[in-house]
């Protein structure tokens, strides 16, 4: 029990990162009658203008976020980025802090070092050939072992950001450059995968809360320069192929342990399922649910970090999102096309309201349905192409 959000009884949530992601975690809270604190590294985030209070912090500064935190005494400490001091999150933890779901998984899943190792090393779950290289020459001698083409990401990045596809070895200083300027930490290490010949890439949100592990259907999505652009629900899989990725799932975020939404993206070959990534909360590509589930992935992280039960999701519907990203930067921008975008049948748009525009920066994304998957992706898709960010003089 807890009480009103503004009263000395209620129960806290403090955010770390406030993108679009982080703004309908906020929502799904406030329905649930929690008091909310939204926190970026700069002003006027998504988030921060719907939650209760707001702040502005670097948090990759250890002593200003444990200062922060000690302030406020949330009931529940929300990451929602990359980018955090993820050893502060672990000595808060031990002061009896309560971090979604555990410090740890904080700390594994925002270095892909950490989640990679976790998974082939000592869990043994398929995933593609890699090698670290803490420099250069490093990258250059993992190309030799791996051949070419390969994928070079930074350690810490989200949304694609540093990643690249190295397809010669010439490339190698190219794909270093990429991945030093996407870096979300200050760290001179990435990650190199061997080429994945995949049929499809999926992501199964996987639920762990206090009525044990649940999973959504399965979301095909695609991505450009490693972000996504598009997704759907379901995404259609052979009963024996979708147990295995359950299982690669649930043997992932078991691991990592503690309550709440796991993103696991999977690769499916025909050789079968191999593990990719995971993030512990809400997953781009799944913002396809709040369109097609009973429960969104919004819903389901909130009420699995509050320790209430989860005895089922339902699909409603099958349906797509397609996203739309500006071209420029700038601050004097309108979204336009809402009219035509939200005249095609059974679609919805959410505007993220950043204040800030960058090439590449996702700022709305349509979300459509229909009796079909394909029908729903062409509908998203051609709401997407309605929109526009447009520049005022």
């Amino acid at each position: 029990m807890w009480g009103a959000p503004l009263s000395s009884r209620a129960r806290t949530m403090l955010l770390l990162g406030s993108g679009e992601l982080g703004k309908e975690v906020i929502l799904e809270a406030q329905r649930l009658g929690v008091r909310t604190i939204a926190v970026d590294r700069y002003a006027d985030a998504p988030a921060m203008q719907v939650a209760h209070h707001s702040f502005v912090l670097d948090m990759l500064d250890a002593d200003a976020l444990k200062a922060l935190i000690r302030q406020e005494r949330p009931d529940v400490i929300v990451p929602e980025i990359e980018a955090i001091a993820t050893n502060a999150l672990l000595e808060l933890e031990q002061e009896g802090y309560h971090v979604v779901p555990t410090a740890r998984a904080a700390r594994l899943t925002m270095d892909r070092e950490g989640i990679r190792r976790l998974a082939a090393e000592e869990l043994h779950l398929p995933t593609a050939a890699y090698r670290f290289a803490a420099s250069l020459d490093q990258l250059k001698d993992a190309l030799k072992e791996l051949g070419t083409p390969c994928v070079v990401k930074p350690l810490m990045s989200s949304s694609g950001k540093g990643q690249s596809v190295c397809r010669t070895p010439e490339d190698a200083e190219a794909s270093w450059k990429v991945a030093l300027e996407g870096a979300r930490a200050k760290t001179a290490t990435v990650i190199v995968e061997s080429f994945v010949d995949f049929e499809s890439e999926i992501t199964l949100l996987t639920v762990r809360s206090v009525t044990g592990t649940t999973f959504c259907p399965p979301i095909g999505h695609i991505q450009k320069d490693g972000d996504y652009v598009e997704s759907w629900q379901p995404h259609f899989m052979s009963a024996d192929l979708l147990l295995e990725a359950q299982d690669v799932a649930k043997q992932i975020t078991d691991a990592l342990g503690g309550y709440g939404l796991f993103g696991v993206e999977l690769f499916l070959t025909k050789q079968g399922v191999l593990f990719s990534e995971v993030s512990p909360r809400p997953h781009d590509t799944g913002m396809v649910t709040m369109i097609t589930q009973d429960l969104s992935e919004f819903a389901l992280h909130i009420r699995a970090i509050l320790g209430l039960p989860i005895q089922s999701v339902h699909l409603l519907t099958p349906g797509a999102s397609a996203t739309l990203k500006s071209n420029q930067e700038g601050e004097e921008f309108v979204i336009g096309g809402l009219d035509e975008a939200l005249a095609i049948p059974r679609t919805q748009v959410r505007i993220f309201g950043k204040p800030l525009s960058k090439p590449g920066r996702r700022m709305a994304v349509a979300l459509s349905a229909s009796d079909d998957v394909e029908t729903a992706r062409i509908r998203a898709k051609k709401a997407a192409s309605l929109l526009k960010v447009e520049w005022t003089v």
